[in-house]
């Protein structure tokens, strides 16, 4: 049995995992309004908003060391088992959401989730890098990315209509099973790597992996490039390695003020209850669909047109970071919901255009030997700058303004950028020194 073009197949799975990992990571913010009245009753509208970042930024910890640990798991077990190891245990964590009786309870249930749920984006990245050339590869983390946003697009109205029938309890548990079906197609299709999966054709196996010797510069007399194996020291010895860590750091807490807060936003501004958010939450999120879409095609032209992959990144992402600015100042007084949710659609497409770029830079630096170790450190980073921003919500919007969050939000797309052009002098395949 031959599966012609099975990388496209391949990223549409892992896309797919994406949006089960978006679904069940906003559960808890659009059921917080529900959950509080349950288990928190008694405390006081900013107590509840102090429990409901403590338990966020416990998840962001969780989840930042879950990047570094799955981006070795990931690049010692392969992509295959990585993902079932990741996806496994994130849905039963979900699940056990249910049995929750207090903060500390789902502190320790929103940490497992995080440490597992981080090992979607290495293991994206890697996969990425198997089973793409160079030219594809921000086409196929914008698919990828684009999970996320249709992650958030159907989450929110989702779980907003299953508080209709069911309680907050039994919506975890069914959202918890969604991961575990997603386990039987991914064991089935992905069965080895391109160059020894027995589905593949041969045409596309040469096309794979002729273009990742070509990106390698296979074929020239420095063969460092080709076999270059570095170790973790010799990665965070370069200043390129440090350009995509400083600005994962600096972009994504930009992306989780969005996550974590749009729900919680709502409801404090606009005095939203659960199906009012369910109307309106998940309209930021188009925009960061068609900003992931956008991101990867525009990369994918340029380089087609004549592009270097050195320009097209720093351009798309300057571009993405160039979008975000302007809006995210303009939250600052959006007036009525729907201009607000708007605004925000505008700040994730922008957000998107870029970030599929800076999470390509891994494997635009390094051979797949060592992307998972690389996109593992920067997704730590990422999420450890995303800590140290949602720590800082609850003290910044006090009496519900959210104005100095958003400024905040504004110097992180601006150094992001800077990050880039910087520290990377060049995108282009590291030597060994």
């Amino acid at each position: 049995m031959q599966l012609k073009n099975l990388r496209w197949w391949v990223i549409t799975l892992i896309a797919l995992a994406t949006v089960i990992n978006y679904i069940d990571r906003q559960s808890l913010s659009v059921l917080w309004p529900a959950i509080v009245e349950d288990l928190f009753p008694d405390e006081s509208a900013m107590e509840r908003k102090q429990i409901y970042a403590n338990i966020s930024i416990v998840f962001v910890f969780a989840y930042a060391f879950g990047q570094a640990i799955f981006g070795k798991i990931f690049d010692w077990v392969g992509t295959r088992m990585g993902f079932v190891l990741a996806i496994g245990v994130w849905s039963i964590a979900t699940a056990l959401h249910a049995v929750a009786r207090g903060a500390l309870s789902l502190a320790i249930f929103r940490a497992i989730l995080g440490v597992a749920e981080a090992g979607n984006w290495p293991g994206a990245a890697k996969s990425n890098a198997e089973w793409f050339p160079s030219k594809e590869r921000a086409l196929a983390q914008g698919i990828f990315n684009s999970g996320a946003a249709i992650g958030g697009i159907i989450s929110i109205p989702m779980i907003a209509f299953m508080t209709v029938y069911f309680s907050w309890q039994a919506v975890f548990v069914l959202v918890g099973l969604l991961g575990l079906l997603w386990l039987i197609p991914w064991i089935v299709l992905v069965k080895a790597p391109p160059g020894a999966h027995p589905w593949i054709t041969e045409e596309e196996r040469q096309y794979i992996l002729s273009g990742q010797k070509a990106d390698a510069g296979e074929g020239v007399d420095d063969g460092d490039t080709v076999d270059y194996d570095p170790t973790t020291g010799e990665i965070l010895s370069r200043k390129e390695s440090w350009g995509v860590i400083v600005a994962s750091a600096a972009i994504d807490p930009i992306w989780w003020l969005f996550v974590f807060w749009i729900p919680i936003y709502l409801n404090e501004v606009y005095q939203m209850d659960v199906k009012a958010i369910g109307i309106y939450g998940w309209v930021p999120y188009v925009g960061a669909m068609f900003g992931a879409w956008f991101g990867g095609l525009l990369a994918q032209n340029r380089i087609k047109t004549g592009w270097d992959v050195n320009k097209t990144r720093k351009l798309t992402i300057s571009l993405g970071c160039l979008i975000m600015l302007p809006a995210l100042l303009a939250m600052a007084n959006p007036g009525a919901p729907v201009t607000a949710v708007l605004i925000m659609a505008v700040i994730l497409f922008g957000f998107q255009t870029a970030i599929g770029n800076v999470q390509t830079l891994p494997s635009d630096l390094f051979s797949s030997k060592a992307v998972g170790t690389l996109s593992g450190f920067s997704g730590m980073a990422a999420k450890l700058g995303a800590v140290g921003l949602t720590s800082l919500v609850p003290w910044l919007t006090q009496g519900g303004n959210y104005t100095p969050a958003f400024i905040i939000g504004a110097s992180l797309a601006v150094t992001a950028m800077a990050a880039v052009w910087l520290l990377i002098p060049r995108v282009e395949r590291l030597k060994a020194r």
